[in-house]
């Protein structure tokens, strides 16, 4: 992944928590926001009092990156291209790569049917 697909400065990440969609998962809560970008960009959230100590921090953000870097052909398949913030969850670090995989593909299925239901289109 290229350093242009991921959401760096702070205005990115509020505009991505102002403007975007919310969806709550077991493992990590993602909100969603339409980009005027050729790309998926994404941003990592891993807050002390979720995750706990540094190094939990650290494995939750490089399970969230590996996820997402996992899951490029099914964000590819979508038809328009957004701006992803990732919340991680205190149980995202009880389980493997699988777990979050398959939490983030049913994401991915949701943001599709409200992307078909002209839900997302008008969110930017």
């Amino acid at each position: 992944m290229s350093k242009n697909t991921h959401l760096r400065a702070s205005g990115e990440f509020r505009h991505v928590y102002a403007h975007g969609k919310r969806y709550d998962g077991r493992l990590m809560t993602a909100f969603v926001c339409l980009n005027d970008l050729a790309y998926h960009r994404f941003g990592i959230t891993a807050s002390r009092k979720a995750t706990g100590h540094a190094v939990a921090r650290n494995r939750a953000k490089r399970l969230l990156r590996e996820m997402f870097r996992l899951s490029s052909p099914a964000l590819n398949a979508l038809n328009l291209k957004y701006d992803w913030v990732f919340n991680a969850r205190r149980s995202l670090l009880g389980g493997k790569l699988a777990s979050p995989l398959e939490e983030f593909q049913g994401i991915i299925a949701r943001v599709a049917r409200d992307e078909l239901s002209g839900l997302n289109a008008d969110r930017k």
